[in-house]
């Protein structure tokens, strides 16, 4: 099936390249225990970094050669938090019917709480 100038074999041509498209660009579904193995992922994260954070030493900060692992306990603390957040946020809003602006606010303001209070 080449391209000719007259117009029929580019018509076979599309007709064939609309089928493999649409196999290919077809919706996949994420595995079923996805949202439970990224939510553990995060939550591992999390706490791996609250252990580092909790082993440093204030005297130990005046060399700025020390300021690296703490930097990054912070930001994998912060990044991971987020991801948590936002992860039951989604969660919350697929169980839900109705996702208004407060309620959305709300939902932030509840799960933030539940994350960042002590254990």
């Amino acid at each position: 099936m080449s391209a000719t100038s007259n117009g029929g074999a580019v018509h076979d041509v599309d007709a064939g390249v609309e089928p493999l498209l649409r196999r290919a660009l077809a919706p996949v579904e994420p595995p079923a225990d996805l949202s439970t193995r990224v939510t553990h992922k995060l939550q591992s994260i999390s706490e791996l970094a609250a252990e580092e954070l909790e082993g440093w030493e204030l005297a130990a900060m005046r060399d700025p050669r020390n300021w690296v692992r703490p930097a990054a306990a912070v930001l994998g603390g912060t990044a991971a938090g987020v991801g948590l957040l936002l992860l039951r946020l989604h969660q919350r809003h697929r169980d839900s019917d109705h996702a208004g602006v407060r309620s959305t606010a709300e939902s932030v303001v509840s799960s933030a709480r539940k994350l960042f209070t002590p254990r």
